[in-house]
């Protein structure tokens, strides 16, 4: 007699609908011809990984929005939830938490209690790229998706980008131009309707063990975000 098969991996929680249905791109968007081979490549080795683009997660409601880079391997690539399973998203939630922006028990996965409340996440690359490093062109060839989940929050007048990436992507959606807005830890930039960007190093774990970005260091950019939100 054979022996009995193994049993079937587990399967990831499913991720939540987007909040911007309407705005995301299909589950096989064929846009980027690298990171569809990067993907069809993790389906086939990790078949219950979520392995799509990475839907908005959040408060569709939102007066803040936060624009990441890009999924995680291990993170949002996997669990389908933007910064989920990962380190970058236990800073982040942990701040939001602090901050009134979140609330629920964040787990990494998406079957936990996380709720969002006045924020919303966005990223300028939907699809997990080689080495956490998009192109120039598949940058620009995901940047209709943001601006039509941009387009989508009109009551988001303030908004924080993770890393230098982020920042470029979100000033030019949100109508600024980069020479007068350049990328700084902290710094202020606002667009032409009045709409304010505020600059973060990314939340990343590399970041976080050299000690480029601390929790101390991450938290003021919320702390001013709130400021900003409150004055009007």
């Amino acid at each position: 007699m054979l022996p009995p098969s193994p049993p079937l991996p587990n399967p990831e929680p499913i991720a939540p609908p987007s909040p911007l249905a309407a705005t995301e791109p299909p589950h096989d968007c064929p846009r980027c011809p690298r990171l569809v081979t990067v993907r069809d490549a993790l389906r086939a080795e990790y078949p219950t990984w979520w392995n799509a683009p990475v839907p908005a997660f959040g408060d569709a409601a939102a007066w803040l929005g936060i624009i990441g880079l890009a999924p995680g391997k291990h993170g949002a690539n996997r669990t389908g939830r933007a910064f989920t399973g990962d380190s970058a998203g236990a800073l982040l939630y942990d701040t939001l938490t602090k901050f009134g922006l979140a609330s629920g028990v964040y787990e990494g996965k998406p079957g936990d209690t996380l709720a969002l409340d006045g924020a919303m996440i966005l990223n300028a690359v939907k699809c997990l790229p080689p080495e956490n490093k998009p192109t120039p062109e598949e940058i620009r060839t995901c940047r209709a998706f943001l601006e039509d989940q941009v387009a989508a929050l009109p009551n988001a007048r303030v908004f924080v980008a993770l890393g230098q990436i982020a920042h470029q992507s979100a000033v030019k959606v949100l109508g600024g131009r980069l020479p007068k807005a350049p990328f700084a830890h902290g710094a202020e930039h606002r667009m032409p309707d009045g709409r304010v960007l505020i600059d973060s190093y990314h939340c990343s774990r590399y970041n976080q063990n050299t000690g480029k970005l601390t929790s101390e260091m991450f938290e003021a950019v919320f702390a001013r975000a709130i400021a900003l939100r409150d004055v009007g």
